[in-house]
């Protein structure tokens, strides 16, 4: 999409004045920081609770006339078990290419609602939005069809505050489980909370007609423990978290064995096969693949950015950088990267070469600050 004619999302004039810096961002004019700087917006979502607009992604409904039937549908095009979702749950899945590659990463919810039996949530990617449409619709069967939700917002609350802060108006969101969605009301606004993000925290993703979208967003703001957090805290979060963003850390040219995304192969679908790319993947699930997605932890305080060369003690390149910058919790320049498997064993030594110099680091586990989703007991 042409920056010139960057869309807006409906909170953008709210953006503006909050003295967010705007770029374009996947077609969209979207909030990079605002006045208090990408660290602070970075310590204060791992610290309290961060308010991100989302509402570039992409949310549409896979519609056919019983559950089975769209699950079906859905499990042609993914690797995914959804015939298996319970209702009010939520699964991350992949969309993939006939030669095994990822088309894009998305997260599928189950409705709760016995009304919407048929009806599949997607949240897809806002740089993916126009290509994962017409791929789907282009290989769906009689009966079920997609519907983009053009009218909708979407707002992501997340940290170790969220749910407190959730809960004084939106009672029900403080006892759902990590992974579940429900449809609730926010202060008498109608609104589909998942307890779902991308930071590694705990945290909601709101989803809300973009009509009632600023005085939702007025109303947390109000809260004495959110604030508004843009882009760049939301990249070095995701990329503390261990989380891949699509055209980085994965693409079509990516397998989910080689991403490290095995959690979305279900068992079921490992044992049938039948999803695009079954064979590249389920080869490499069984011989192993040839480099694999792997955290890197730079020594010293130079942070090896996407692109950086990855080589091995004798100076032979052995993978690249896909994401990498400072890490604020992490206390140090972290990123992730591919390399050869036989160099992928946390406490390998490798070097990056970082403008014209050799800087040592180690490939480590990911992610680099642990994850603190809220698993109910049971």
């Amino acid at each position: 999409m042409a920056h010139s004619a960057d869309l807006e999302t409906p909170l953008a004039d709210l953006h503006r004045e909050l003295g967010a810096r705007m770029v374009p961002f996947a077609g969209y004019s979207m909030p990079v920081q605002y006045p208090k700087g990408i660290l602070a917006e970075h310590n204060w979502t791992r610290e309290s609770a961060g308010l991100f607009d989302v509402s570039h992604m992409g949310q549409a409904f896979l519609v056919g006339p019983d559950h089975a039937t769209t699950a079906r549908a859905l499990e042609a095009l993914t690797p995914g078990d959804f015939q298996a979702l319970a209702p009010g749950r939520i699964r991350y899945t992949l969309l993939t290419t006939p030669e095994g590659g990822i088309i894009d990463d998305l997260m599928v919810t189950r409705s709760a609602d016995p009304n919407e039996d048929g009806t599949l949530t997607l949240v897809v990617n806002a740089g993916r939005k126009a290509i994962d449409y017409a791929h789907i619709a282009a290989n769906l069967p009689e009966g079920v069809v997609l519907e983009p939700a053009e009218d909708l917002a979407l707002v992501a609350l997340q940290g170790p505050r969220a749910a407190e802060v959730l809960a004084r108006h939106c009672p029900d969101a403080a006892s759902m489980g990590f992974m579940t969605a429900a449809r609730l009301a926010f202060d008498g606004i109608d609104c589909h909370v998942s307890r779902s993000g991308y930071t590694g925290e705990d945290g909601y993703e709101i989803s809300v007609k973009a009509d009632d979208s600023e005085a939702l967003v007025r109303i947390l703001l109000a809260e004495p423990e959110v604030e508004p957090i843009g882009l760049g805290a939301r990249d070095s979060l995701r990329l503390e978290a261990g989380l891949c963003l699509y055209g980085h850390d994965i693409d079509e040219a990516t397998s989910p064995v080689e991403a490290d995304l095995g959690f979305a192969l279900a068992k079921r679908r490992r044992a049938e096969g039948g999803f695009p790319g079954a064979g590249r993947i389920l080869g490499e699930l069984a011989a192993g693949p040839a480099r694999l997605r792997v955290g890197i932890k730079p020594e010293g305080r130079a942070p090896a950015r996407e692109g950086t060369e990855i080589r091995d003690a004798s100076g032979t390149t052995i993978g690249i950088v896909t994401s990498g910058g400072f890490g604020p919790t992490a206390g140090g320049p972290v990123a992730m990267g591919y390399v050869a498997a036989e160099h992928a064993a946390p406490g390998t030594p490798v070097t990056l070469l970082v403008r014209g110099k050799d800087l040592a680091a180690s490939v480590v586990a990911l992610p680099f600050v642990p994850h603190r989703y809220f698993r109910k007991q049971a």
